[in-house]
């Protein structure tokens, strides 16, 4: 009687542990989860990416392309 007793605690333990285990990983996991999402949302904030900074950039260019032309104009002038 005595041995099941014991066996009965020493999976009740191992259960809790195993539980408990479980449990903690999941809330870190949460955790990881919402600061990754929070990193995502503070970097959409400051940084720009590739395909919009190239648009930017073309748009750039062709108005100091207008402003090079109109230069070339007023020096052509007699």
């Amino acid at each position: 009687m005595q041995m099941d007793a014991l066996w009965n605690v020493g999976l009740t333990a191992g259960f809790g542990f195993i539980i408990w285990w479980i449990k903690t990983h999941h809330e870190e996991l949460k955790r990881v989860q919402i600061l990754l999402n929070r990193t995502r949302e503070e970097l959409a904030k400051e940084y720009v990416t590739k395909a919009d900074s190239n648009q930017v950039l073309g748009q750039i260019m062709s108005k100091f392309d207008r402003i090079e032309e109109k230069l070339d104009r007023l020096v052509e002038r007699p």
